[in-house]
């Protein structure tokens, strides 16, 4: 038998993910002779050069749209997360909520003693219309500054996706599964009685309605800015496909637990590398890393899938031709597209396969949606303190992990009332009278003095939030002192601007000096794959006006927020990404997408090329590492006969063909 050769194109979430399914995974049936084996060879191209290792260093931190940034570029020091930031924990129940997959691969790394609660505040600050507030002060007395239908201002603007989803999902009706969600992409109707006065009826279609559209016509034109402004984040509420905006939307409201890692999100990434190296060392299969370098074009002549590749020297030009016997597009949308391009204005021979009408027509369901952030480092945590900020952060909390418990045991804490806590793990407190409360109400014991101190000072948090607001920053969010080493001086971390869609414009015309001309095309302006870049005075001066603004009240002086030690952006929207996330345009069949585009020559009448899409623009899971990795399992399962990673009877890794 030939010896084969299997070229990943992406070294981010879904292609390390494939490199590292392709090595561990366990083929079965008819399909063994698809399983890498000795002298095979396993390519790994990266666009960028992430910094995986001591052997393989980079210019930024792994994982492509996922970034930590550590202070001074010490791992040691405290990090702030410039691309994504979180996972939602799965407890390995056949019922439990989460992303199975993400929780799955950190628990199979190791990972699982850096996995600690992101927490989210119970009371988050609001500076809207210039009036600062906080989520328990909107009131009907004391209203946020809106004039929304039905008296809307008087309660949380995240109620504004509750009243839309409730014309077709109430808590005892609508899809309750995975399975059922994708059923109710293609299927899910209108099904409240709609007045005369709505654009919509009962019975519509909700694939087939743009969900800015639905808000308007519900909400009202400020009902729609409430929940807008007052949620953050402006992807959520542009005009896309309504049925998956009700699922989606799910994920930011109360209730549901976020993880990270103390080592930073990225990390999750250097340590897939490192086993991807590591099993091919042990298998005898040829590992090849080409930083760097990017695919410029791929086509299928005769039964192999002919590739060529540019450089970074280079990127527009073809700078060698190679074979492969299958590849992955583990790319978004806009990398996918420019590939494209190489063959679509020119004669050829064999398939084009991403240049098919139908391949197009699929390719163009995700739509784009660009991200920016800005992250600052402080010598204080100057948003937390009540005294002199007059709207401080309201993010200390009080949470039961098991590393707590384990702490707790170490000092002496009775045993007998540990044993009786595991009902509230991971359940956060605003107070530490409600903290200490349910304590005693699972111990049924009253506390001494010294042991609610003991309790008290081992759960507190005093992260993440986040703030939000309608100027341009958008969302803050507090990451504060998470160095690892604690000896060192303190220095705290905040995402000072985490926003998307339009308001990136505004952050990107700071990116330069005011005497400074453009120097750069946008096609070529690479800065996420060199990553953090250090912000301009202009820019430092407009982020601290606006969180002086959120947390001193309006017309406050820039000064009142000090002088940051270090700040860096991210922008996202530019190239190669051009986006920091994906979301579903209106009138797809969105399972036949997910099914499709995969391996797209499907949807080529007698066409079969081993060509696969994987990443989360066309994935169950858009905007997640969690839909970067079940695309490229659904593709090792089905067409590799990669036994799945986890039992997904009742967890489809992507829709089931409707």
């Amino acid at each position: 038998m030939n010896n084969k050769t299997y070229s990943i194109f992406g070294a981010g979430a879904a292609g390390l993910y494939t490199a590292w399914r392709l090595l561990n995974g366990t083929t079965k049936g008819d399909r063994k002779h698809k399983q890498l084996t000795t002298g095979d060879t396993l390519e790994l191209y990266d666009w960028g050069q992430y910094d995986f290792n001591k052997e393989n260093t980079g210019t930024r931190a792994a994982g492509a749209r996922i970034c930590t940034w550590h202070y001074k570029n010490d791992q040691s020091k405290s990090y702030l997360e410039l691309g994504g930031m979180r996972y939602s924990d799965w407890d390995g129940t056949p019922n439990g909520g989460g992303h199975r997959v993400v929780t799955t691969v950190i628990k199979e790394l190791g990972l699982d003693k850096y996995s600690v609660p992101f927490n989210e505040s119970t009371n988050p600050l609001y500076y809207l219309r210039t009036k600062n507030m906080y989520l328990n002060q909107i009131t009907s007395a004391n209203p946020a500054p809106y004039f929304a239908e039905h008296f809307g201002e008087t309660d949380s603007p995240d109620n504004g996706f509750n009243l839309v989803e409730k014309l077709a999902v109430t808590a005892t009706t609508g899809p309750q599964t995975r399975a059922q969600w994708c059923d109710f992409y293609q299927n899910g109707k209108i099904t409240a009685d709609m007045p005369d006065s709505s654009v919509y009826k009962k019975g519509d279609l909700l694939k087939n309605i743009g969900y800015w559209n639905l808000m308007f016509d519900q909400l009202g034109p400020d009902g729609y800015n409430y929940t807008s402004d007052g949620n953050g984040y402006t992807s959520n509420v542009i005009n896309w496909n309504a049925a998956v905006a009700f699922q989606a939307n799910n994920e930011f409201t109360p209730g549901t637990e976020y993880k990270t890692l103390t080592k930073g999100y990225s990390y999750m990434f250097n340590a897939l590398f490192d086993e991807i190296v590591k099993l091919c060392k042990h298998k005898g299969i040829d590992f090849q890393y080409y930083p760097n370098t990017r695919l410029h074009s791929i086509l299928k002549i005769e039964s192999k899938v002919h590739y060529t590749i540019a450089t970074r020297e280079k990127p527009n030009k073809k700078a060698a031709s190679k074979v492969t016997d299958a590849a992955w597009l583990a790319m978004p949308r806009a990398a996918i597209d420019l590939v494209a391009q190489a063959t679509r204005y020119t004669e050829h021979e064999g398939l084009d396969v991403l240049n098919h009408h139908k391949v197009q027509l699929y390719l163009e369901s995700a739509v784009l949606q660009p991200s920016y952030k800005v992250g600052m480092f402080f010598t204080s945590p100057w948003w937390a303190d009540a005294v002199n900020t007059p709207y401080p952060a309201q993010i200390t909390s009080y949470e039961l992990t098991q590393d707590v418990v384990t702490e707790l045991g170490k000092e002496g804490f009775p045993e007998k009332y540990l044993h009786t806590l595991s009902p509230i793990i991971e359940t956060p407190y605003a107070s530490a009278s409600d903290f200490i409360k349910a304590i005693e109400q699972q111990t049924q014991e009253r506390l001494t003095i010294k042991q609610e101190e003991q309790i008290l000072t081992a759960s507190l948090r005093n992260t993440i939030g986040p703030s939000v607001t309608d100027m341009p920053v958008r969302q803050v969010v507090y990451f504060g002192n998470n160095a690892l080493d604690k000896t060192s001086e303190p220095v705290y971390g905040l995402l000072a601007s985490y926003d998307d869609e339009q308001f990136t414009s505004f952050w990107e015309e700071l990116e330069y000096s005011t005497d400074s001309v453009e120097k750069t095309p946008f096609s070529e302006n690479y800065q996420p794959l060199h990553g953090p870049k250090k912000a301009p005075e202009v820019m430092i001066k407009m982020l601290r006006k606006q969180l002086a603004a959120i947390h001193f009240g309006p017309n406050s002086d820039y000064s009142m927020v000090p002088e940051p030690l270090e700040t860096r952006y991210m922008d996202w929207s530019l190239p190669p990404f051009n986006a920091g996330y994906h979301a579903y345009a209106a009138h797809y069949n969105i399972c036949d997408v997910q099914q499709k585009i995969r391996k797209p020559s499907q949807l080529i009448e007698g066409a079969d090329a081993d060509i696969f899409i994987v990443g989360e623009a066309y994935s169950n899971d858009q905007a997640w590492v969690e839909g970067a990795y079940c695309t490229a399992e659904s593709v090792l399962n089905d067409f590799f006969g990669i036994e799945p990673i986890i039992d997904n009877a009742d967890y489809p890794f992507i829709c089931p063909q409707c």
